[in-house]
């Protein structure tokens, strides 16, 4: 199967609530969107949601990589060369990787649409179900905090993502009375963005203990986040990195003795496409590193193709693809389905979406 053209567009889409983290407050997103159309009519679908503050791509960036003149280069080139144009797609759009990404995942989708079968078989199926997060901003207020945990639990999540780094004495606080309100039964996880410094983290080990806190993701700096080697072992098991892990040359130092985390969180957006999550993937496996899948706020494509790419990995252990149900109004449908606070692709051919209207 040959590819005919590449359409590429952005859509600003609004989120149903703002939402904060420690260092903005978020009320939308702007979404890039990929059509990849082959000889015989076939669509490969893709999406890109980048984030300057993270990989250093901004959305004039991601545009400027997405403009279709650009990509002609890739009109007549035929699917049996994916791996070949992954691997051309990571040395050309190394610096735009969510641009990378949004059109790796359209090329990945009409692959699988082309031999009709899920991606996620062609990638080897690892599992069929698994738990995801979704996440609880910073808040003005605990009593805030807790009425949004009691909509989250009615809507049947078991797993809440805490949002902290802005005051440690605060957040103590917070968690213990959220640990009191909803009860053991529900796992609590937290992401400090960068907000806490080295002695902040270590202080904070009690708590994650007693509260049997299930990880801690990126308490502190990039800078810093290596430092961390020296905490006991059983705290660094639940220390993930994500800021300070982007790509597969990352990984591979992360997983170096002495680890500074025992689990690698996963972004498309961040690493620029499914080969390199592969990869990042069996570097975590090697090194006895658990995988957690996290996102930006997206569409259900990208969510999707996160989906197909975690559940192909052995040491996938963690979700946290709880994007597009921020979104107000996705451009999408399709991928997977909600129950019970579980995440279950779709049995259908490639990502399993499609674009509505």
């Amino acid at each position: 199967m040959k590819i005919s053209r590449i359409e590429t567009w952005s859509q600003p889409v609004p989120l149903t609530r703002p939402y904060s983290i420690a260092s903005r407050t978020i009320s939308d997103v702007e979404l890039f969107f990929v059509r990849v159309i082959a000889t015989d009519g076939s669509i490969g679908l893709g999406c890109a949601s980048p984030a300057e503050e993270v990989t250093g791509e901004s959305h004039d960036d991601c545009s400027a990589a997405l403009d279709t003149h650009s990509l002609r280069w890739l009109e007549g080139r035929d699917l049996v060369e994916l791996t070949g144009i992954c691997r051309q797609l990571r040395q050309d759009y190394r610096q735009t990787p969510a641009a990378r990404v949004g059109l790796e995942m359209a090329l990945y989708d009409l692959a699988a649409i082309s031999l009709g079968r899920p991606l996620v078989d062609l990638l080897g199926r690892c599992h069929q179900s698994l738990p995801t997060s979704i996440t609880i901003g910073i808040k003005e207020s605990i009593e805030e905090a807790l009425q949004e945990a009691d909509e989250y639990l009615g809507r049947g999540f078991h797993c809440l993502k805490v949002k902290i780094g802005h005051s440690l004495e605060q957040e103590s606080e917070l968690l213990q009375r959220l640990r009191d309100h909803v009860g053991n039964a529900v796992q609590i996880r937290v992401d400090a963005n960068l907000g806490y410094s080295s002695e902040e983290t270590e202080r904070f080990w009690p708590l994650v203990r007693s509260l049997g806190l299930e990880l801690v993701e990126q308490p502190v700096s990039v800078d810093h986040f290596e430092s961390l080697g020296h905490l006991p072992e059983p705290y660094r098991d639940l220390l993930t990195a994500d800021e300070s892990l982007l790509d597969e040359r990352d990984a591979f130092r992360l997983a170096s003795h002495p680890r500074a985390c025992g689990i690698f969180n996963i972004k498309l957006m961040k690493c620029g496409g499914l080969t390199t999550a592969l990869e990042i993937a069996r570097i975590g496996e090697l090194a006895g590193i658990d995988l957690m899948w996290g996102c930006m706020d997206e569409s259900v494509i990208s969510i999707s193709a996160a989906l197909h790419t975690a559940f192909a990995c052995p040491n996938t252990r963690f979700l946290d693809l709880d994007g597009s149900f921020d979104l107000a109004r996705d451009p999408a449908r399709g991928g997977f389905r909600l129950v019970d606070g579980q995440l279950r692709l779709l049995d259908t051919p490639g990502l399993g979406v499609e674009l509505l209207g």
